[in-house]
């Protein structure tokens, strides 16, 4: 038999490559002549360079940039020489992984540098870039890539402002005379899977900024904000980011770039698929077994394990999901496309023993899985 394994990462305890090594454990276990093909997968979020870097067959490049506080880290993006393309992961140079909860709060965050990846990779000489914008510690509807970039955002002084969240409001004048003109001829791809609008109730503020530490008056601060930044970019480059689906991904980011990079939006997990010939896989495999840390209604609708069952029902294909924990209904489950799901850490009341154990767990729920398919 032949198993496709297609993971994300379990957050916080496996990686793609451990979820994969603890699976094929055991599978083998129970069938030591199984096929095994590993395929991890992203969805464009943190975690994604692990994934993207050996399909691209791509080098690590590691720059001093400006983290969400505008201190200076070193922050690292993966760079193909022979195909040009360069792929960033926001969360890298603006994630909210790179401060501690205390210092969380997307009024006083920027993306610049996520900007200054961006541009070290025209430096280099990319023709393509993919931007991964998950896990952003930002609300600056863009406008710190933007400044990276040559743009600057003028007050009703003409004074140019800091690229934070609680700025959006102040900004009049939005100046591109010296913006990068290597921008017109890159083309510049964001990975979203989400659809939330640029502002409103499902909009970037009133949906993430609360996880990003912003209260409720500043979440209404943010909001208004980036209503009137989007009226403010419809009047100077004639796009209405509230109507593109995406616009609000990452802090407004997903309408940014469109404005100020040129950038489309692509599905994170189809792109993954494509570079690592997710199709071509399945063509002879018996079953995929995918898995994710939380299987929950979120997960269905855009995630990972949405892309992996999307393209095994094509070739008709039976998915297994080994998950951390799942709380989804079988008939749910089953409705899905999801033939096979476990929560590997189901009766464990201690987080901290799961995380532990996540791998040992794994491997035991593999090797009941594929003895199951044995038939003994």
């Amino acid at each position: 038999m032949k198993f496709i394994l297609a993971p994300d990462k379990f957050k916080g305890s496996l990686s793609g490559k451990q979820f994969c090594d603890a699976v094929e454990k055991g599978i083998k276990k129970a069938l030591p002549q199984a096929m095994i093909q590993r395929k991890p997968l992203a969805d464009g979020g943190d975690g994604t360079l692990e994934v993207v870097k050996p399909y691209l067959d791509a080098s690590v490049i590691e720059v001093e940039v400006s983290n969400p506080l505008f201190y200076t880290i070193k922050a690292s993006y993966l760079y193909a020489e022979d195909k040009k393309i360069a792929f960033v992961e926001m969360s890298e140079a603006s994630g909210y992984k790179l401060l501690n909860k205390s210092e969380r709060n997307c009024m006083g965050t920027t993306s610049l540098g996520t900007g200054e990846l961006i541009l070290d990779a025209l430096d280099r000489g990319a023709t393509q870039i993919v931007l991964g914008i998950g896990g952003s510690a930002t609300n600056d509807g863009g406008m710190g890539v933007g400044v990276a970039l040559g743009y600057r955002f003028l007050d009703n002084n003409g004074e140019a402002l800091s690229p934070i969240g609680e700025h959006l409001l102040k900004v009049q004048q939005i100046d591109s005379r010296q913006v990068d003109k290597r921008l017109s001829k890159v083309e510049v791809k964001v990975a979203c899977d989400v659809d939330n609008p640029f502002y409103g109730p499902e909009g970037a503020a009133f949906v993430y900024a609360p996880q990003k530490g912003a209260n409720r008056a500043e979440v209404e601060h943010l909001d208004a904000g980036l209503k009137h930044f989007a009226q403010l970019l419809q009047k100077t480059f004639g796009t209405e980011v509230q109507e593109i689906p995406g616009a609000g991904a990452a802090g407004g980011l997903g309408g940014g770039a469109i404005v100020f990079l040129g950038a489309s939006l692509i599905s994170g997990i189809d792109f993954i698929k494509e570079i690592a010939n997710f199709n071509a896989a399945l063509m002879d495999a018996d079953w995929v077994v995918t898995g994710e840390g939380k299987l929950d209604a979120q997960t269905l609708s855009g995630k990972t394990i949405a892309g992996v069952v999307t393209a095994a029902k094509k070739h008709d294909v039976p998915v297994a999901a080994l998950c951390g924990i799942v709380e989804i209904p079988k008939e749910v489950l089953t409705a899905s496309g999801i033939s096979y799901a476990v929560g590997i850490s189901e009766g464990i009341l201690d987080m901290d023993v799961a995380y532990r154990d996540a791998a040992k767990n794994l491997e035991e729920a593999a090797y009941t899985f594929a003895k199951t398919l044995t038939g003994k």
